[in-house]
């Protein structure tokens, strides 16, 4: 029996497929979703779901939530006296949920088809099934959920050719990917997104509201269970906004109650940071998809905290028209990756459809660029299969030696949408020998190929010797914590060399540096270009080549900003 699995950031959820179509598997509490929480008890047994909530209200330090932000990062959570990482904790939701089919369907579970944000990359993705692996899951497959859900409203169905934009917020994370179908074939066309946007954070927004009205009450001084009754009371704030324009929070604080009111519209108004955040992702999807707006012929929305007022309105107001939500939010992914395991299984009466996927983030490697006579820059990011590239793909770049006599090529492969190699992931390198020859005349071609499976093959091959070195990336533990992430972005150097720390200038670099990201092959030449010229100004310390360069940069990025 193979089972679809959600395993979200706030809850999880398994269905199977019957005649009747897919149904939710409801876990040994009679609930159809799971809380993804784990915690530890006194006795040191492992607890899942909403005891573990209940739990970790009790003693937090026993508890976590969220974990699966950090899929992938090695960072460790602390249960009492003992450390899991991310996919440790998933693998216990995992294996509750793996249970409790087992005991609804009455029938061993050996296999599940899970789900995963479409934005999770490599290191992500292999993470969530080595989690599916310690439950004692095969996981052959893991499908993107808005793919998931695109099969769940049985979109496939629709005659003709479509397009269509899933809006997927769910606990922790945010994707938006738009498909297109062909018959029976579903493309993927683009995804973008945030691992960290998502119900939880329009929570935190209450939270800030409570303490700014209760200015004597600082999260700072209050222990983590407190912190933890406020972060509860401030959900449950939120959820009452589903029945009415005002809502309120109600707290206890060492014995005395404190309670805040809200409207609506004074939280859609501290919401609107979140929201413009939401919107940048979107943007870059139709830009990667070469789409407007007006192509789109259907919006679906998916994720438990799209049930928000807020986001609904929110939603119509952009896509001008009134999206699908026609099935249970929470509830959809798990119902399309039930589908898609019964497509596997090719079960009687259900319609196969072919899923194409696109590559999330951008390949490449770390290349050396002339910017004048016999003047190079290192650390330069070369893309070698960008981003929302149908997969599987194969591309190949010829590079070519820099120094007489070199005898060395090394390749940094590299994951990453930064035009500097330095902010980029890295993801290991190659270094093959080269004959000794003049600066320019040994090349080797680099060959990557990226399969359906999320694993990348590297192969570099010396063309005047033919000698080949290939290796392929998986299995590995890559991505970077958030905290390592933020600690890069604050020492970037490119931004604090003189006279950089004029504001204009770091606004503009910036912006530049943004562009750069949502662009793609000759756009990204283009801005590279601009951004070049203005840095080369800078460094020459010129005031009127800089006043010439920072001109031409804002009537560039004036009219990058436009672009289709």
């Amino acid at each position: 029996m193979i089972i679809g699995i959600d395993l979200g950031t706030t809850n999880s959820l398994a269905a199977y497929y019957t005649e009747d179509g897919p149904k939710i598997i409801p876990n040994r509490l009679g609930k159809r979703m799971t809380p993804s929480v784990v915690s530890l008890d006194e006795e040191g047994q492992i607890l899942v779901g909403e005891s573990a909530a209940e739990q970790m209200l009790l003693t937090p330090d026993r508890g976590a939530s969220v974990f699966k932000r950090s899929m992938g990062s090695g960072k460790k959570f602390n249960l009492g006296d003992k450390s899991f990482t991310a996919e440790e904790l998933s693998s216990f939701v995992l294996r509750a949920l793996k249970e409790d089919a087992e005991q609804y369907l009455g029938e061993p579970v050996t296999e599940a088809v899970i789900s995963v944000p479409a934005y999770f990359n490599d290191a992500r993705r292999r993470a969530t099934k080595r989690a599916g692996e310690l439950a004692g899951l095969k996981v052959e497959r893991i499908i993107s959920e808005p793919t998931a859900a695109a099969i769940a409203y049985g979109l496939w169905q629709h005659k003709g050719q479509a397009r269509f934009l899933v809006f997927d917020l769910g606990g922790g994370t945010f994707d938006v990917s738009i498909l297109e179908l062909y018959d029976t074939i579903l493309e993927v066309h683009a995804v973008a997104g945030d691992n960290f946007l998502g119900g939880e954070d329009f929570t935190a927004v209450l939270e800030k509201m409570f303490y700014a009205k209760h200015s004597s009450i600082s999260p700072f001084t209050l222990n983590e269970k407190v912190r933890k009754h406020v972060r509860k009371q401030a959900e449950i704030c939120k959820l009452g906004f589903a029945n009415s324009k005002v809502s309120e929070m109600k707290c206890n604080i060492d014995g005395e109650e404190y309670s805040y009111k809200v409207s609506l519209e004074d939280y859609e108004e501290a919401c609107e940071e979140l929201l413009e955040k939401i919107r940048q992702p979107i943007k870059r999807s139709l830009k990667d998809a070469h789409i407007r707006l007006s192509d789109i012929d259907k919006v679906v929305l998916v994720g438990g905290a799209t049930k928000s007022p807020v986001i609904r309105k929110f939603a119509a107001k952009l896509f001008h028209m009134i999206p699908d939500t026609s099935m249970n939010p929470d509830e959809t992914v798990a119902l399309g990756a039930a589908i898609q395991g019964a497509m596997k299984e090719r079960r009687d009466g259900i319609k196969e459809v072919i899923l194409t996927d696109v590559c999330p983030f951008t390949l490449g490697t770390e290349v050396v660029r002339e910017y004048a006579q016999h003047r190079f820059e290192d650390g330069i990011f070369l893309p070698i299969i960008e981003r929302n590239t149908v997969i599987p793909a194969s591309r190949t770049e010829t590079l070519y030696t820099v120094r007489d006599d070199q005898t060395k090529i090394r390749v940094h492969v590299l994951q990453g949408e930064s035009r500097f190699a330095v902010n980029n992931l890295s993801l290991g390198e190659l270094m093959i020998d080269i004959p000794a020859n003049k600066a320019g005349a040994e090349s080797v071609d680099v060959t990557y190929t990226y399969d359906i499976n999320s694993i990348l093959e590297v192969e570099v091959k010396v063309n005047s010797t033919g000698k080949k070195l290939r290796q392929v990336f998986k299995d590995r533990n890559l991505e970077m914590t958030e905290e390592e992430i933020e600690e890069r972005l604050e020492t970037l150097s490119y931004l604090k060399i003189h006279p950089r720390d004029k504001e204009e200038n770091k606004f503009l670099l910036l912006r530049g540096e943004r562009i750069y990201e949502e662009s793609l092959g000759m756009k990204r030449v283009q801005v590279e270009r601009v951004l070049r010229n203005f840095e080369q100004a800078l460094n020459s310390y010129d005031g009127e080549k800089i006043a010439e360069a920072k001109k031409e940069l804002i009537d560039f990025l004036e009219e990058a900003d436009e672009w289709e």
